[in-house]
């Protein structure tokens, strides 16, 4: 039997060259072909436009950003207005001169703007140097309606947070999406690759199963720089289940059918919300507990 919820959720796992038009280009395209395939709800990864700029902390990289709304973002409300497909933009925004944002655009399906997320936490790691760049967001976690369903948004290093998550499913998404530019370092593959992938997809199915909700994971793919971007991109159910997995190695879009209805099957099942002890949860506002 067809589901009566159903909505038909797209990742975009890319390579990207050194040439934001061509990105843009190519990720068009992609929109095209997902759509073709029954696509309404798109995912793209982390800055999506350009390759991953904080490897090291340099000046000119601040070139890269642009604002919001601005000419990529008009560029993807064409596609979503014409395809009547929700997108989800990931772009590096310049807020002001001096003040960028990690953030993600929710595009709707008529080609408006139905909301804007800027990402909370910012790591600084080895060849990860985001802190130079980004400021951290001042928006929230938020759910925000389109046409098809609603759409949380919380990008790459969010994702190690179950604060975050739990927030954005409060606020009542039912698809939560996690744009993500990650992958292994020089010298670390042969030994901790596959248990960093592990990690990663475990926490963030993790999400999955703590609110009830469908989460997925697009990752870019191929080597910049020093990093070799792990892909993997992955779609997961309420449950936790991989209802797909996308190549470690090449660029690859994933199209999947996700059953709204199965959001509140699992939540009557698995009633974690109900049984929250949210008078016992006060120190979570700290940084630590003393003894």
């Amino acid at each position: 039997m067809p589901s009566p919820n159903p909505v038909n959720v797209s990742l975009i796992q890319m390579t990207c060259s050194d040439d934001a038009n061509t990105n843009l280009d190519r990720t068009i395209q992609q929109i095209r072909e997902v759509a073709a395939e029954g696509a309404q709800v798109i995912c793209l990864q982390e800055v999506f436009n350009t390759q991953y700029p904080c490897q090291s902390e340099d000046h000119a990289n601040f070139a890269l950003a642009e604002t919001i709304p601005g000419p990529t973002t008009d560029a993807i409300c064409k596609i979503s207005k014409e395809l009547q497909v929700v997108v989800v933009v990931p772009l590096f925004e310049k807020r002001t001169h001096g003040l960028y944002h990690n953030s993600a655009v929710v595009v709707d399906a008529d080609g408006s703007v139905a909301g804007l997320y800027r990402k909370m936490h910012i790591p600084d790691d080895p060849l990860y140097y985001e802190k130079f760049y980004f400021t951290p967001g001042d928006l929230g976690f938020h759910a925000f309606p389109t046409k098809y369903a609603k759409v949380g948004v919380c990008i790459c290093w969010d994702q190690w947070y179950p604060e975050a998550a739990r927030l954005t499913a409060m606020k009542g998404a039912e698809l939560l999406f996690y744009p993500t530019a990650i992958g292994w370092i020089p010298g670390e593959k042969e030994e901790f690759g596959e248990s960093q992938y592990s990690a990663w997809q475990t926490m963030i199915r993790s999400h999955a199963i703590a609110n009830g909700l469908f989460v997925g994971a697009p990752n870019r793919v191929g080597v910049e720089g020093e990093i070799q971007f792990w892909g993997g991109s992955f779609l997961a159910d309420p449950y936790g289940k991989v209802l797909q997995q996308a190549s470690h190695d090449v660029e690859q879009n994933l199209v999947l059918e996700c059953d709204l209805g199965l959001i509140d099957t699992a939540r009557t099942h698995w009633p974690f919300f109900r049984d929250r002890r949210i008078d016992a949860f006060g120190d979570l506002q700290k940084r630590w507990c003393e003894d």
